[in-house]
């Protein structure tokens, strides 16, 4: 009896379990997360800024997108000049006037005599939007291709494999610095919305195509395991329907490597744009965006060098951030995430 008794007290007490779902535990974990809080709210910072774009424009008094190469302003009491006699060398042409640390011009000026701290804000939208419209159409590109054809197999598979293949051949900045010159000299209409060389249209799609191969392929690999999988197997056995097996058992299972990959592909996007646009075949004026300022900035890299080193200081912060809440979110929604 006393045997009986003490196996009994000395049984392992099962784990209670919390009942909450893969999302609720991804997020908690998250918030335990000090390097994913940071890098959330840096970016919110950022988006909060380039959205208060308009708003600083008109506090400073001035047009981002207009020259302003005879302009004056108040600066210590004193009228200064927008565009002050050079310096240097042999003091022939004018300067742009450097940062003032105040409301009018806090970055300073470029060779147009144009606020940089406003164009800074204004090119921070644009460059954050095509990178966020880019990324949901390759999202939806990747995951569309991917389903498809590891579901499907045979031919449907083969056929779209090899396109990504071909895609995949081609060096990423050669193929979207290609296709940028050849849709840039050109306009063509999609349904109702003609699209023009100056449209952001166009560096959005050119970006959310080719990193489609780069999402697309573990996609279809996660697809091809689930659709050997015991519950999906049941699905197809019972005679359910293949898109509501796509959308009820294949669909929830890849969600999760998208979300993976957002972070990357704002990242990458950012970076591609820029490029882009540095090289004038991406953002084309009067629009702005972090490329392009820094285009600006190159032939004032010695005299006001604030003015392209304001924008890669903004891209590389917000790419390190994208980077570091990609990887909390990797470990996050990973099934063998455990606590340190």
């Amino acid at each position: 009896m006393t045997d009986a008794l003490t196996s009994t007290t000395s049984a392992p007490v099962p784990e209670k379990r919390s009942g909450r779902g893969p999302w609720a535990t991804a997020l908690s974990r998250l918030r335990r997360s000090r390097s994913a809080v940071l890098s959330s709210l840096v970016l919110l910072i950022i988006i909060v800024m380039c959205a208060l774009a308009p708003f600083y424009a008109s506090l400073a008094g001035s047009d981002p997108f207009r020259s302003n190469l005879g302009g004056k302003i108040m600066l210590n009491g004193a009228e200064v000049a927008v565009m002050q006699p050079s310096t240097t060398g042999l003091g022939l042409g004018v300067s742009p006037i450097g940062p003032t640390w105040t409301t009018q011009y806090m970055l300073g000026a470029d060779t147009q005599g144009r606020d940089v701290a406003a164009r800074l804000l204004y090119g921070g939208r644009n460059s954050l939007f095509i990178a966020g419209a880019a990324t949901v159409i390759c999202l939806i590109l990747s995951a569309v291709i991917g389903i498809v054809a590891g579901f499907s197999g045979g031919v449907v598979d083969m056929v779209l494999s090899r396109i990504m293949d071909v895609l995949w051949a081609f060096p990423v900045y050669l193929l979207a610095i290609s296709l940028s010159i050849v849709l840039l000299n050109s306009s063509f209409s999609i349904g109702p919305f003609t699209v023009t060389s100056g449209s952001l249209i166009l560096p959005i799609g050119i970006i959310g195509v080719i990193y489609v191969p780069y999402v697309a392929r573990p996609v279809r690999s996660k697809v091809l395991t689930l659709r050997n999988s015991e519950f999906v197997l049941a699905s197809v056995g019972l005679g359910m329907p293949v898109h509501r097996v796509l959308t009820r058992d294949i669909l929830p299972n890849v969600v999760p490597t998208l979300i993976v990959f957002v972070p990357i592909l704002l990242a990458l996007a950012i970076v591609t744009e820029s490029a882009l646009s540095f090289l004038s075949i991406g953002v084309q004026p009067p629009d702005a965006s972090w490329g392009t300022i820094i285009q600006d900035g190159q032939t004032l890299l010695y005299s006001r060098p604030m003015v392209a080193l304001a924008p890669g200081v903004a891209i590389a912060v917000t790419v390190l951030a994208l980077n570091v809440l990609g990887d909390c979110l990797r470990d996050a929604l990973d099934p063998r995430f455990k606590l340190g």
